[in-house]
């Protein structure tokens, strides 16, 4: 069933902006601020309350207002969202959104964001919630089903996880502009942190589970993807997989965002690291392997300075309509300050250019940062 796309115009005559970004993670210390926060009560090795990640914050960066509204988190990127005019927003929601106590045992680190909260993401206007991540089940199966339920009442579309396989399998579809579908995949990897109990099957809920790039589950991925698509349509296959740190690419990541296109991928998002990673246009198609936290309570927590998590991007790739071709993409710097979205300053806005510069070099892609402060990745030549 196909659901409205957000209402905004299309980018030109045969194509369409989207919008994109990798994990808001609106549980924990940001939970804690809004206005109905979760029992503040944390399962981890160091900490108990939710409400010390407030105070690592504040500590770092000054005060951080509570029972805030539900605009934000957002800040700066509300502006943006309006400028760009996205005919479709799809995020990576990288927490349970349940009032469970019944957290899952011996995970560690258990996000979960108040029902009442929800409004967080009707304030950016999202259509398509990814669920397809190493948080989703945090609260168990209970709170995976209080999850999607709220979701869905809320209006929001959802992918990759679901009351059992099918349901988790079966992709959001939104109808855009004019004509054409956009369709979103959403498949969860072990090398996230996924633990395997958490694949939905025939009789359990769960998430759309990859367990291996290579094998019987990834081809029938690709099949899916191959049986869904229609002339018009825009497909979108996003991936919770790889490491929290580090630019690398592992080979079997490459070859299956390939075998994605080839399938009938326009976009291929991964997500999962806390830093954005390399770029790459194969086949006149995007590759995002890795597209950074949006929103997190990250302030604060001292290690992996170098890789500047603080610095995030929002994506604006631009679909030919007709063909699913890239026509550029635009990329914009923000930064988290006191759980809320900044605009990057000239010179972070320089250091991801350089960053991705170097790390996406081996993939035959360049960005450059324009005069207001946007990183742009041209119309490829196919």
């Amino acid at each position: 069933m196909c659901a409205k796309a957000s209402p905004e115009a299309v980018a030109g005559a045969g194509s369409a902006t989207l919008f994109l970004c990798g994990d808001v993670m609106a549980g924990r210390g940001v939970d804690q601020v809004m206005g109905h926060p979760s029992d503040p009560l944390l399962h981890e090795s160091w900490v108990e309350d939710a409400r010390d990640y407030v105070a690592l914050a504040e500590a770092a960066y000054g005060p951080i207002p509570r029972q805030v509204g539900p605009s934000y988190p957002w800040g700066d990127a509300l502006a943006e969202l309006l400028r760009m005019a996205p005919v479709a927003r799809v995020i990576n929601l990288e927490t349970s959104v349940t009032r469970s106590d019944d957290y899952w045992r011996g995970k560690g680190i258990n996000y979960r964001m108040h029902p009442e909260n929800v409004g967080c993401l009707a304030a950016a206007r999202i259509d398509v919630c990814t669920l397809a991540n190493n948080h989703v089940l945090d609260y168990g199966y209970p709170g995976l089903e209080e999850t999607v339920e709220t979701l869905r009442a809320a209006g929001f579309a959802t992918a990759g996880a679901g009351r059992n396989a099918a349901a988790a399998r079966e992709p959001a579809v939104l109808a855009l502009p004019g004509k054409g579908r956009l369709i979103v995949f959403a498949f969860g990897s072990p090398s996230s942190g996924i633990p395997p109990e958490w694949a939905a099957t025939e009789d359990r809920p769960g998430v759309d589970f990859l367990d291996d790039l290579s094998g019987p589950a990834a081809r029938e991925a690709e099949e899916r993807i191959r049986r869904a698509r229609r002339p018009g349509d825009v497909v979108i296959a996003a991936i919770h997989w790889g490491t929290n740190w580090g630019y690398e690419v592992p080979a079997a990541q490459v070859r299956f965002a390939h075998r994605l296109v080839d399938a009938g991928a326009d976009i291929v998002c991964g997500h999962s690291s806390h830093h954005p990673r390399p770029v790459e246009v194969f086949r006149g198609r995007l590759v995002l392997y890795g597209c950074g936290d949006l929103l997190n309570d990250y302030e604060g927590i001292k290690g992996y300075e170098e890789y500047r998590g603080d610095l995030v991007s929002m994506f604006f790739p631009t679909i030919d309509r007709e063909s699913g071709a890239l026509c550029g993409l635009t990329m914009t710097p923000m930064q988290v300050r006191r759980f809320q979205l900044r605009r990057a300053a000239p010179a972070d806005a320089k250091w991801l250019e350089d960053t991705l510069n170097r790390t996406s070099r081996p993939f035959g892609a360049r960005v450059f940062l324009d005069d207001e402060g946007r990183l742009e990745l041209p119309c490829p030549e196919v």
